[in-house]
């Protein structure tokens, strides 16, 4: 059948060739000559015609049969004259002959050549993953197949003229794609597989281009393209677009082949099977499609929404780029090119992760402008960023533009269709890619912010570790934590503000000048409420930011007080100093929230301006523009809303932009200014000369030292208050030889410290000389207050180095830890809390004893180790350790315990800072005040084996405190998703009716804003000059003018506006117009007022409720929370939790709350324009809540992991800054560095994939609002096409449909954002309703002078800490009469300080009764009890502030008191020099001694008058002629007090009138010190026997 129709037309054709012939060539040459304007003969007709054609043969002579038959052919396949077979130009556009045959089927011949050429390439090589471009150009080819072959068939069904040469060209695709796809499959297997391939493969589809844009053309201009009788039409179109589309896809795979090294593999382990996300690397590897769809994170989130994503190890791995230690090599190598130092090898810019094998790494040197540094580091990566940012900032303006050529088209009936395609496509084109683009350029920012902040982090924690005491003492400990973490933060933020602080204005002046070509000069209306606006915006901003910075100091003022509340917190109980430190952090509170609250308020002033400004500005530039007498147009109108909206986002973020770089410059400024302190230069510390004598280890010569330093006076800064009143060592002579035992004697504060921390190079050398013997190898420090690492037992004792069994084993028994380690349920791997919190003050000494002796140096610094030990436990350590253990290496002993020092082989006596006299030990001891007293009474050996050991701290014995599944290094994670409690309680916090005011002023607010606009719609509409036949005149014209009107005056893509005289009637009606539409937006500015303001009001209020909540909830929480909580945990809830609380949940809860209802107004409003529109929207819709859906399971997770990966890096960072005499002694800084490294890496790897997620979402949701603005257009040409449409909300709906895009991703974000944030209300609450609390009751018949006698009573007491736990009292009676001195003895976990915790009602027994003067303590209320009574604690625990503060907080003394109070206790004098008592006593009291700081809180005890007193040993870091006159004073001012001494010294016992033997929580001896020493089997006698042998 199609033969024969093949013949008949083609013999129809040429039947008609005679005819024809002649009325075309005569056609052809008239309108030839007519367009010349040539004056021709008739006679020139044919031959003028064959010159036209180009056929100048035939002038000559006439055509044979053959060539008649060829033209003949060629015209019925062209459907074309037989006279003109082949044109190249038809109706405005390339011929579809031409196009199809010479741009359509010739490339697809040499593609079908070039690619069957290259089927033969030899294979090699290991078959693996293609690389993405491959996969991209080989997917392509198939569909492009696949869609020629659909082509096919429906031209086949459609037989229309052009039938048989459709088919010849699309088989002639077929064919081409076909053989193209195998040679690419042939090339992937060979060795191009690692390139490009041959670029003669891109030569033929990129001649295919043309052929593609042609068609497309061709079938926008066909005006029955959108007939509904035949879609098949329009079905072409659709299989066309797709085409190009992939062809578009193929050339990207080619420019983007994402080749990498081939060596270098997505999996770190690599093995059989499918690999663990924990085990896979991100992004690298991944091929162009993924890395625009992200479709790399697949794995990750399908773990995430199995709600597997628990830990660390569970998250992709860092990019190789991206590499903690690659990013800090690479910054150093950076610091030292800008230092101007030569490298020593050329480096690659980024060295592979495998290669930082170094264990030292070089220090950051010379004064060099860190912005530099980092300028060279990130900065030719960052600045190309901006030319993304550019095009990026051009494609936003496209929306206005395509949607006033939309409108315009809607409103002219006569516009061609092809006009309204290409605006859909042109929408669709322009909102895809500025998605991609927009998606690609907020990542790759986040990258480069990631890299600099591993580059800050880690330098910062370098400096820290080399940077000299003397200059680290101008800084305290929260202010060099915050240059890690709040500084670091600002600067990294300023690498997503730079970009935007000149884009904004970039996109100010474009958004102008196009709102000047839409209504003219009618813009300087708005301009002017814009320019006014400007100095407001920067007032605001000024305000807000000094609003800021006051908050913020509040706040680390209040942090730094419960930081001090927290570690003092058993001071504060025993004391019942809980009202006064509540009040005075509800003070630090209170102020806080003024500026709080200022600044809230001042917030909601912006929120208001940003809400209200919109329509402000629009109402302004309408009545500007209809009183200078033109007509409003749909185009005009809703063209200049979304101009409106384009110009609000630069005016209101500019402010902050530039806010936020400034903060970014005080951070730099504060951080370099840090950088510039001096460094630790143990080149000069140390003399590089050795002394003749080789077995010299230490020498002084004439040597000064001072905590100032040397440079401080060169430098002209003022003297830091930690080390004004400061002791200086000063003509220090002394000379140690190796392998000798050195012992330090002096009384307290003369400067044994001070004298190891000169040896270790923390002071500063003034003068003189200083040598040490093989210092590289660094010393075993044991310091005087133990530094204890967050870690296991084991851990702290290797402390880096490896574990030898044997050694290990024989440091253990040395330092007296196996009993220690034999009750902790897992031994040495049991963990202990942060800074030893679960370790006794005895066991905290011994652990750091041990540390230092494991490290095998040759030179040992024992700064005070047996102070807060027993004395057969000192003997122990003095005999097993100092002496044996560390046998031939050179020891350096401080102690008080002089009666340890006949057995040096020199001793040194201290006085004021100088070496008053050096000799054996009889040349020296006699010099000693009570030394012969204390070798006689306290010096003895161990009997019979038995240890009495020691429970130094007032808290639960060690195998009572640490939970058998507790693990404390890992905090709680809440897993799944959010519960509505959470919800719940940021609700009643705010208050329920005040929440659901601002929601319903949400509510009308939006309102509001939607009747507005559509009240601009309706106006537009009712206007009767808007009608299409004044379009037709005028807009249509312009539409279809080539420049578009671009840069007219008379206007953007509508008609030229024309001012028109306006009868009264019309005037009339503008005015009523006028004035509902500025009534209505009057209305709008007044809701978003009062929700801005309430919205303010309502957060301010949850803040201080929620603080209050937690404040009270942890004061009131009992000690054995405090005992298995790290401190920082606590710390985190009142630092970071409660600033996302204050600031941060607020802001995104504000945008989240304003995006909900944007979002439900848009949604009416779409649907009330163009109802057609639920038809896509719904699927859309089900989409995009699966998307969310699935985005928030890892959103969530890796937000949790977020947090608790960020506390250990800060932790360590503190950790490392308040060990760092330790650390820096035993020369272990680079591993430090290594940790931190780690720690770091970790974090970096969730916020990396954090980051990753929310652009996995936001290019989703990108491309879901890229559908809803596409269907939007489409659906308005397929109504305009079929029947009636209103342009006023087609113009309604689209200005809308804009935004959505903006509003999806937004609301999502917004969401997420607030749900992540609210986890932090989820933790506060954590602690403020799950805490066990102490009782809180009150006895309200309480005599106020009880206790009146003193008498003491326990009568079976049995007390468990915890379930499953033995007793740690276990049935104790017993009677302590008025006024008695009673001493208690026995080992570690007899239970002495649990007799003094219960008590005190720290814990509360199990069975039995406590009771003082014959009433039961059980109902007195807690305040009441422990304000009766007074403890004396071991652990000298200060607070920031003066000495008066510290003295007496509550402020019921006078300073005399005070003063008569410091002088028994032998302070006066130390006191008097430091100020008196308004001088400042230092973080945790770093300008005293240890020693004087046990006076001091031996003062407070005087201070009080109870009945009652306790004392925990509290004289041990105190020498033994003050400890003497201390027990005297003790004696006469408690005379007729009962007093309970625990004793670790057998002489401070001697005297009372009973000793209490406890063991294993019962009472084993109860009796007088004379009576015990009778009995032969009593435990005391053993000791006292011992003594006195």
């Amino acid at each position: 059948m199609k033969a024969g129709k093949f013949r008949r037309l083609t013999c129809e054709s040429w039947q008609q060739t005679n005819f024809l012939r002649t009325l075309s060539e005569r056609w052809t040459f008239v309108l030839h000559a007519s367009l010349s304007g040539e004056d021709r003969p008739l006679t020139e007709e044919p031959a003028a015609l064959l010159m036209l054609t180009g056929n100048t043969q035939n002038v000559l002579q006439p055509r044979s049969d053959s060539d008649t038959m060829d033209s003949d052919l060629l015209a019925c396949l062209c459907h074309t004259e037989a006279e003109n077979p082949f044109p190249v130009w038809q109706n405005g556009l390339v011929s579809a002959c031409f196009n199809q045959l010479v741009l359509g089927a010739a490339p697809h011949a040499g593609m079908a050549v070039v690619s069957a050429y290259y089927l033969g390439t030899s294979r090699c090589g290991v078959l693996r993953a293609p690389p993405c471009g491959w996969t991209l150009r080989m997917a392509s080819a198939l569909l492009v197949v696949l869609l020629l072959a659909a082509d096919v068939l429906l031209a086949s069904l459609l037989r229309q003229a052009h039938l048989y040469l459709d088919v010849l060209a699309d088989g002639c695709g077929v064919l081409a794609w076909l053989l193209h796809g195998a040679a690419l499959q042939a090339l992937l297997n060979s060795s191009y597989r690692r390139t490009r391939g041959p670029p003669a493969l891109l030569v033929p589809v990129l001649l295919l281009v043309p052929n593609l844009v042609f068609t497309l053309m061709t079938f926008c201009g066909d005006e029955d393209l959108l007939r509904p009788a035949e879609p098949l039409r329009l079905a072409r179109l659709v299989l066309a677009s797709t085409r190009a589309l992939f062809v578009l896809l193929y050339l990207v795979g080619f420019a983007f082949p994402c080749v990498g090294d081939a060596g270098y593999s997505l999996q770190v382990n690599a093995e059989d099977g499918r690999p663990s996300t924990g085990e896979m690397v991100a992004e690298d590897g991944s091929g162009c499609a993924s890395r625009l769809f992200y479709l790399w994170l697949n794995p990750l989130l399908a773990r995430g929404r199995r709600g597997d994503l628990n830990r660390t190890a569970d998250v992709y791995h860092l990019p190789r780029k991206l590499r903690t230690r690659v990013v800090s090599g690479y910054f150093r190598q950076c610091w030292e090119a800008c230092r101007g130092a030569r490298p020593a090898e050329r480096r690659d810019r980024w060295p592979r992760p495998v290669a930082e094998t170094q264990r030292g790494v070089l220090p950051l040197e010379g004064d060099v402008r860190l912005l530099r540094v980092l300028h060279k580091a990130f900065g030719s990566r960052f600045y190309l960023l901006g030319v993304l940012k550019v095009t990026v900032n051009v494609s936003t303006f496209a929306g206005p533009l395509l949607l006033s050529a939309l409108v315009n088209f809607v409103e002219d009936k006569g516009a061609p269709l092809r006009t309204g395609v290409l605006c859909v496509l042109g929408l669709f084109l322009t909102t895809t890619l500025g998605s991609f683009l927009r998606n690609v350029f907020v990542f790759e920012v986040s990258k480069v912010a990631l890299s600099a902040r591993a580059a800050l982090v880690s330098a910062v924690y370098g400096k820290a570790l080399r940077v000299s005491s003397c200059s680290l003492a101008r800084c305290s400990l929260g202010e060099v934590v915050n240059l890690m973490s709040t500084d670091t933060d600002r600067v990294v933020n300023f690498f997503n503000s730079f970009h935007e602080l000149w884009s904004l204005p970039f996109r100010f002046a474009i958004t102008l000048y196009l709102l000047y070509l839409q209504v003219g000069v009618s813009f300087l209306g708005g301009l002017c409420v814009v320019l006014v606006l400007v100095p407001l915006n920067k007032f605001l901003a000024s305000c807000i930011l000094r609003s800021n910075e006051l908050m913020l100091k509040c706040k680390d003022n209040r942090v730094k007080l419960m930081t001090e509340v927290l570690f003092g917190i058993r001071v504060i109980k025993f004391y019942n100093w809980e009202p006064h430190f509540s009040q005075k952090v509800a003070a630090c509170r209170r102020e806080e929230l003024t500026h709080l609250r200022t600044l809230k308020y001042l917030d909601a002033v912006c929120v208001y301006m940003w809400a209200a400004l919109p329509l402000v500005i629009s109402v302004t530039i309408f009545l500007t523009y209809v009183l200078l007498g033109h007509q409003l147009t749909a185009a005009k109108v809703f063209t200049t809303i979304a101009l409106v909206g384009q110009l609000i986002i630069p005016l209101n973020s500019f402010p902050w932009v530039l806010n936020g770089i400034l903060e970014a410059k005080v951070s730099l400024e504060r951080i370099q200014r840090f950088f510039k302190l001096t460094n630790q230069d143990l080149q000069a510390h140390y003399a590089l000369v050795s002394p003749e004598d080789a077995q010299t280890s230490v020498l002084m010569n004439r040597a000064a030292f001072s905590w100032t330093g040397p440079d401080s006076a060169a430098e002209g800064e003022a003297e830091p208050g930690a080390c004004r009143g400061s002791l200086q060592l000063r003509s220090l002579n002394l000379n140690v030889t190796k392998g000798s035992l050195v012992v330090v004697v002096g009384k307290v504060g003369c400067g044994k410290s001070s004298l190891l921390s000169a040896l270790t190079g923390e002071l500063g050398r003034l003068s003189g000389v200083l040598f040490v013997a093989n210092r590289e190898a660094g010393f075993g420090l044991a310091a005087q207050e133990p530094w204890i690492q967050h870690a296991t037992v084991r851990d702290n004792i290797l402390f880096g180095k490896d574990y030898d069994a044997v050694f290990y084993q024989a440091v253990i028994e040395a330092c007296a830890l196996s009993d220690d380690l034999s009750i902790l349920p897992k031994g040495d791997k049991t963990e202990v809390g942060e800074n030893g919190v679960t370790l006794s003050g005895g066991q905290k000494a011994r652990l750091a004893l041990a540390r230092a002796a494991y490290m095998d140096k040759d030179i040992y610094l024992l700064d005070d180790p047996l102070a807060a030990v027993d004395t057969d436990v000192a003997e122990h350590l003095m005999q097993k350790c100092v002496l044996e253990l560390l046998k031939g290496k050179t020891r350096i002993l401080c102690t008080h315990r002089i009666e340890f020092a006949d057995r040096a082989d020199l001793v040194v006596l201290m006085d004021d800072g100088t070496i008053v006299r050096t000799g054996t030990p009889a040349e020296i001891l006699p010099l000693v005040a009570a030394a012969k007293m204390g070798k006689t009474e306290e010096a003895g050996t161990k009997k019979d084996g038995s240890t009495q050991d020691e429970d130094d701290e007032l808290g639960p014995p060690p195998d009572l405190r640490v939970d058998d599944d507790c693990d404390l290094n890992a905090e709680k994670k809440q897993v799944g998703g959010l519960a509505w409690t959470v919800y719940q309680t940021y609700w009643t916090s705010m208050g329920g009716m005040l929440a659901s005011s601002i929601l319903l002023s949400l509510l009308l607010m939006q309102a509001s804003k939607n009747v507005s606009d559509w009240w601009l719609s309706y106006w537009v509409s009712s206007l009767p000059s808007n009608s299409s036949s004044w379009m037709n005149g005028s807009s249509s014209s312009a539409l279809r003018s080539p420049h578009l009107l671009l840069f007219s005056s008379a206007g953007l893509l509508s008609a030229p506006s024309v001012p028109v005289s306006l009868s009264n009637d019309s005037s009339r009606d503008v005015r009523f117009y006028l004035t509902v539409y500025g009534s209505i937006g009057a209305a709008n500015t007044v809701f978003t007022a009062v929700r801005s303001f309430l919205f303010a009001y309502g957060v301010i209020r949850a803040a201080s409720v929620i603080h209050n909540r937690l404040l009270d909830q942890i004061l009131q929480a009992t000690l054995s929370f405090f005992d298995t909580t790290p401190l920082g945990r606590i710390l985190n809830r009142f630092s970071s939790d409660l600033y996302i609380v204050d600031d941060s949940l607020p802001f995104n809860l504000n945008i989240m709350l304003a995006a909900v209802f944007g979002m439900l107004g848009l949604l009416v409003m779409i649907c009330y324009g163009l109802p057609w529109v639920l038809v896509p929207l719904v699927p859309l819709a089900l989409l995009y809540y699966r998307i969310q859906h699935y985005y928030r399971h890892t959103s969530q997770e890796l937000k949790r992991l977020c947090s608790l990966t960020l506390s250990p890096v800060y932790s360590h960072f503190s950790e490392t800054v308040t060990g760092l005499g330790t650390i820096r002694a035993s020369a272990s800084s680079a591993r430090f560095e290594e940790e931190n490294a780690r720690r770091l890496e970790q974090s970096q790897r969730c916020l990396f994939l954090s980051n990753a997620v929310m652009q996995w979402l936001q290019i989703r949701l990108q491309l879901l609002g890229v559908a809803v603005v596409t269907s939007l257009a489409a659906i308005a040409v397929l109504q305009r096409q079929l029947g009636s449409v209103d342009p006023g909300l087609v113009g309604l709906s689209l200005s809308y449909a804009l935004s959505i895009t903006t509003l999806l991703a937004g609301l999502i974000s917004s969401f997420t954002q607030t749900e992540m944030q609210l986890v932090s209300v989820e933790r506060t609450e954590e602690y403020s309703c799950s805490l066990q609390t102490e009782p809180q009751g009150h006895h309200a018949q309480l005599p106020p002078s009880w206790p009146e006698r003193g008498t003491v009573e326990f009568r079976d007491v049995v007390l468990a800490y915890r379930e499953n736990l033995p007793n740690a009292l276990d049935g104790v009676s017993l009677l302590v009469r008025p006024g008695e001195k009673i001493g208690i003895v026995g080992r570690t976990g007899s239970g002495k300080s649990t007799v003094f915790l219960a008590l005190f009602r720290m814990v509360e027994i199990n069975r039995g009764q406590i009771l003082l003067d014959q009433r039961d303590v059980s109902t007195v209320g807690l305040a009441q009890l422990r304000s009766r009574l007074a403890i004396i604690p071991q652990d000298p625990f200060l607070f920031s502030g003066t000495v008066r503060e510290n003295l007496d907080p509550c402020g019921r003394h006078q300073d005399q008191q005070l003063l008569e109070v410091l002088d028994h206790c032998h302070l006066g004098a130390v006191v008097s020099r430091m100020g008196g008592l308004q001088a400042e006593v230092g973080e945790r009291g770093k300008r005293l001694s240890a020693g004087q700081r046990q006076l001091l809180c031996l003062a407070r005890a005087l201070l009080t008058q109870a009945k009652i007193l306790c004392i925990d040993e509290a004289t041990a870091c105190v020498d033994q002629k003050t400890d003497n006159l201390l027990q005297q004073t003790i004696r006469d001012k408690f005379q007729d007090k009962t007093v309970l001494t625990i004793a670790h010294r057998i002489n401070t016992i001697m005297d009372c009138d009973r000793v209490l033997v406890m063991h294993a929580g019962k009472v084993k001896e109860f009796d007088t010190p004379a009576a015990l020493r009778r009995s032969d089997d009593s435990v005391f006698h053993r000791l006292v026997g011992s003594l006195e042998e």
